[in-house]
């Protein structure tokens, strides 16, 4: 083992990199606080301001997949479709079934220069998880409690005011609703037996509530639909704690390009659409399986070095200040500032170690395990 692969795999390193990501982002989050003020003024403004400052939160986590783990993402598609990347406002189907699938998708955003304009329809609960939460309600993400009677306003009021949106945005949906498991899986099978839907084996039965709505809301406003299909070379199962540890894997997608025009605009129909790309998602998944590529061109678009550009900036401005109170404290020689000081250690790395299990899947919401009483 190399030096610098030893030094990825150490809990003080770990300890650093979490403490420039966490305290970073709460400046960066008390900044745009700050420009609330500017909303009323000019709104425009706002928004490229705060996409900026979130690129330089999600940048960092970026930063570890591409730069530190070493992680390659290879795009299975045609010239035409990877032309158009960064280029329009699209939504994004992306399969949830991994643990940094999100982190994967935000690497091609980065690389494509929407990374601090992407949007995500989000569950609630998220809005209140610290740094994540609070970047995104300044980005006007729009936020769910997945239950449709309760989220129909508020997510066509939210969709709505991204129509003016002044950078090109990437709309994540995850479709599904939460996380594929067995448990959710074999649950979502029964569900589509009764409504007399195909069968899933690598997805769970699309949600068409959401879908179905944004591409109503957004019509005149996005351009496409990008589907991505995403899997991992070796039949790996990557995580976010593997990612920091330096472990490198290779992550394969396949996307699709489909026109805004192309798909049905009655509520119906489009949920059928809907089905049906996910019947062809899942073909895609066990062709992936039994031949260890997706069909199309093969495409690897070069990471920037700004993501770690900013990182060493953030690193550079906070741990200079932290290296010299910790050797003043030791210094002082008193027990109960050291006490202190290493209780505030144990709390930091309390804290990372919670925003690393918000994307953990055993850890992820009960949404999905019981079955529906109604239809959608």
């Amino acid at each position: 083992m190399g030096f610098i692969a030893f030094l990825k795999t150490q809990f003080i390193v770990h300890l650093l990199i979490g403490f420039v990501f966490v305290v970073s982002g709460l400046i960066i989050n008390f900044i745009q606080l700050c420009t609330l003020v500017l909303w009323p003024i000019n709104k425009q403004f706002y928004r490229r301001v705060n996409c900026r400052l979130a690129y330089s939160l999600w940048s960092q986590l970026v930063m570890l997949l591409e730069w530190w783990s070493g992680t390659e993402c290879t795009l299975f598609s045609d010239e035409a479709t990877v032309n158009t990347f960064g280029k329009e406002h699209v939504i994004i189907i992306l399969n949830h079934n991994f643990e940094i699938d999100f982190l994967c998708g935000w690497t091609m955003t980065e690389r494509f220069g929407v990374l601090g304009s992407s949007k995500v329809l989000a569950k609630r609960e998220l809005l209140y998880v610290p740094l994540i939460g609070w970047t995104w309600y300044f980005l006007e993400i729009v936020f769910c409690k997945r239950k449709w009677e309760e989220d129909r306003d508020t997510v066509i009021k939210g969709l709505r005011r991204l129509a003016d949106y002044p950078e090109y945005m990437w709309f994540l949906l995850y479709c599904e609703g939460t996380r594929f498991t067995e448990t959710k899986h074999r649950i979502s099978m029964e569900v589509a037996e009764s409504k007399g839907l195909p069968k899933l084996k690598y997805h769970l039965l699309p949600r068409t509530k959401g879908f179905t709505t944004a591409v109503q809301c957004l019509r005149g406003t996005v351009s496409a639909v990008y589907d991505v299909t995403l899997n991992f070379r070796g039949n790996k199962n990557p995580s976010l704690l593997g990612i920091l540890y330096g472990k490198k894997y290779e992550a394969d997608m396949c996307v699709r390009r489909f026109p805004l025009e192309d798909i049905p605009q009655d509520e119906k129909e489009a949920a059928n659409w809907l089905h049906k790309l996910y019947q062809e998602k899942d073909a895609l998944q066990e062709m992936y399986n039994q031949e260890g590529i997706f069909p199309g061109q093969q495409f690897k678009p070069p990471r920037r070095p700004w993501t770690l550009l900013n990182f060493l900036f953030w690193a550079t401005v906070l741990l200079s200040p932290l290296f010299t109170f910790g050797f003043g404290v030791f210094a002082s020689g008193s027990p109960l500032l050291i006490l202190a000081f290493l209780g505030l250690v144990g709390a930091a790395s309390f804290g990372v170690r919670r925003l690393i299990g918000v994307t953990e899947i055993e850890k992820g919401s009960s949404y999905g395990n019981q079955e529906f009483k109604k239809k959608e």
